[in-house]
């Protein structure tokens, strides 16, 4: 076993590298750029050496800071993680020149391995079944036209390198395809440095099945059963499963088989995942196609983990030293039923587009046998545009799918954040779904759940002003009492807050907003709490605070016979009063409707339109002075090397765009001078 490894990454595989390190006995070291200088990896690692500016290209992509790092601190080996430079086979080569251990495959397996196109190439030789498609060398846009044309709509675009569904583009018809291609293309180069692209038939009702694999140099070779992928959105993984429900034991040992050849077939050692695509429901003779093999350790390994009772990263390190494989493939088995969620700090309900700020709140679920959380995140910690917007890996396990489908929903209950939007309430929604629910899985589970995932929007209910009006009340009670114990006589009657009068009853209103509706809460006191109404709804009401502060805590509400739990977070964003009321698994957004607070507007319902994010633009979609319909894409902004498409917000005319291509924006700039018609 090595004495010191340095992790070439950052994030929450960092930290769950380190964990399995400390565990070991081996000292570790952290990378970072500027911009995560004070990131959770940096503090857990026992030493951290900056290598650049925030940008991954001048940091995390660099492998000669990364060697450099090794060398300084006297590291025997290198960690990639995933992402970054772990299928980088210059870097592994780079690595064993510089005599490190490099905690992955051989060069000659990632470059085999590496490439989508060859793959195929490597795997029809070896008799697995392909998906119909073009995986040649030939890149001119018309050939690729024709081929798909051939193939027959729909297809699929795909960069043969890289992943994490970067690079990747469902074209529907025909007259789709050129836009589609440049569109992929752009992003694949922006996110992998390599714009060639494979075709591929794409599969309506299909699921998406991968295997896990591990190899030592000694030539042994298992596998560690299946996970179920097939829950996507822009054929980026969702939610993760194992085992697959459905797949009987002749379909996974054939599987298996399968993955365990083709990693012997590249010479493979260490961590590998073979990926599958399989029909919706498990075919009688458990057919299957050959997708990728991803020559790393994968973002939902954690899955496995739950199911084998093994550590991969343990693993890892010592194949990586060269120790025999732990176990054989007769002593492995499954036991129960794990899934994971990908906390994302992204909006659902605007295409999935990613949020960057500061996390002002972050609760997390309390960790157990059952419940595992794998971040890189704590509170106070900034969501940049520069990397993927993962805040969390969610991961439980229980003793079959329907009881770790019950953990999960009481997990994403659990999880409360403030200061970026999140994904969470949309994973509880999924979870619940009735098709994920009933194991009706695949790759377009999402698409045509779409009703039960994005409901209209509705009114929260009444019970979500009372719970954010009682906490106002407690917290005005804090302060009180605190102003009185400050003061020359804190028994003084005039430091009370308890609403006396002489003569009346003490009443006034506290005002909210949601979306357009103002929700007016009238507040009578009485000698044993609050007399509340809204809407004709009149309750009486106590609380207590039970844990965290009067701005950020966990409150206990009685309205008459009914007590709720729910935390309350009151926080001031672009000068709008915010009250997240975390109430019953979801996370009501309401606005205090204050008076004397004065709310500017302006932004995107002006003239113009703003950058929702910081980003590159990377194209122009309109002519000066062209007049477009509600909906037309204007600009493609890039960031967090993914492509958002800016639209037109109404009928209109482009009088003049701010930025050109190549321009960096901020969050918030106005990107077009835009004039709506009627």
């Amino acid at each position: 076993m090595f004495s010191k490894i340095l992790i070439a990454n950052r994030g929450e595989i960092a930290c769950r590298v380190i964990r399995t390190a400390r565990r070991l006995g081996v000292r570790t070291v952290a990378v970072y750029s500027e911009a995560d200088d004070n990131a959770r990896h940096v503090r857990l690692a026992d030493e951290a050496i900056c290598i650049g500016p925030a940008a991954a290209r001048d940091s995390y992509l660099v492998g000669e800071r990364i060697l450099d790092a090794a060398r300084r601190t006297g590291a025997q080996a290198i960690h990639p993680g995933y992402g970054f430079l772990s299928e980088n086979d210059a870097f592994a080569e780079a690595c064993a020149a510089a005599g490190l251990v490099f905690v992955g495959p051989p060069a000659a397996a990632i470059r085999a391995m590496g490439s989508k196109s060859a793959a195929k190439t490597l795997m029809a030789a070896a008799g697995v079944p392909l998906t119909p498609g073009y995986h040649g060398d030939d890149q001119d846009p018309g050939f690729l036209h024709r081929q798909a044309d051939a193939i027959g709509y729909p297809v699929l675009i795909k960069a043969v390198a890289g992943g994490g569904g970067k690079g990747m583009r469902l074209v529907e018809q025909s007259h789709e395809f050129a836009a589609a291609l440049a569109s992929c293309r752009r992003e694949a180069a922006a996110a992998f440095g390599c714009e060639q692209v494979l075709i591929e038939k794409f599969l309506r009702r299909s699921r998406h099945i991968e295997i896990q694999v591990f190899a030592d140099t000694l030539g042994n070779c298992v596998y560690l059963f299946e996970r179920d992928c097939s829950v996507q959105r822009r054929h980026q993984k969702v939610l993760e499963e194992a085992p697959a429900p459905g797949m009987t034991p002749a379909q996974r040992a054939a599987m298996g088989r399968a993955a365990v050849d083709a990693a012997l077939a590249v010479g493979y050692v260490g961590a590998g995942t073979v990926e599958f695509i399989v029909g919706d429901r498990f075919a009688e003779d458990g057919g299957f196609y050959f997708m990728e093999m991803n020559t790393r350790l994968q973002v939902e390994h954690p899955v496995t983990e739950m199911i084998t009772g093994q550590d991969l990263v343990e693993w890892q390190l010592r194949i990586a030293g060269g120790e025999k494989l732990p176990l054989r493939q007769e002593q492995l088995e499954i036991r129960g039923h794990a899934l994971e969620a990908r906390i994302y700090a992204e909006n659902p309900d605007h295409d999935f587009l990613p949020s960057t700020g500061r996390l002002v709140h972050l609760a997390r679920p309390a960790e157990s046998l059952n419940v595992r959380v794998d971040t890189g995140i704590e509170q106070g910690d900034e969501i940049t545009p520069f990397y993927d917007p993962m805040i969390a890996k969610l991961i439980v396990w229980d003793v079959d799918r329907h009881a770790a489908r019950a953990r999960m929903l009481q997990a994403l209950a659990d999880y409360r954040i403030v200061g970026v939007t999140t994904n969470i309430d949309f994973l509880s929604r999924l979870v619940a779904c009735p098709a994920f629910a009933n194991a009706d899985l695949d790759t377009g589970l999402i698409e045509r759940s779409r009703d039960f995932l994005f409901p209209a929007h509705s009114e929260p209910p009444k019970s979500v002003f009372f719970v954010a009006a009682v906490a106002g009340l407690l917290r005005e009670q804090i302060a009180a009492v605190s102003r009185a114990e400050q003061s020359g006589d804190p028994w003084s009657p005039w430091s009370l807050h308890d609403g006396w009068r002489l003569n009346l009853q003490a009443q006034r209103t506290i005002s909210y907003r949601s979306g357009e509706t103002r929700h007016e809460v009238a507040v009578a006191y009485e000698a044993d709490g609050w007399r509340l109404t809204l809407g004709g709804e009149s309750v009486l009401a106590r609380g207590q605070i039970l844990d965290g502060g009067p701005f950020a805590g966990q409150v206990a509400v009685e309205l008459d016979d009914r007590r709720l739990v729910a935390s309350v977070v009151a926080v001031t964003e672009r000068q709008e009063q915010k009250r997240h009321v975390f109430l019953n698994g979801t996370n009501y957004v309401i606005l205090r409707d204050d008076p004397l607070h004065v709310v500017e507007a302006g932004g995107a319902l002006g003239s113009g339109l703003t950058a929702p994010m910081p980003g590159k633009v990377v194209a122009l979609l309109a002519g000066i002075g062209q007049q477009v319909d509600k909906g037309a894409p204007l600009l493609i902004l890039e960031a967090m090397k993914m492509e958002h498409t800016i639209t037109a917000p109404r009928n209109g005319r482009v009088k003049a765009f701010c930025y050109a291509v190549g321009d960096q924006v901020a969050d918030g700039a106005q990107l077009v001078d835009f004039e709506a018609l009627p």
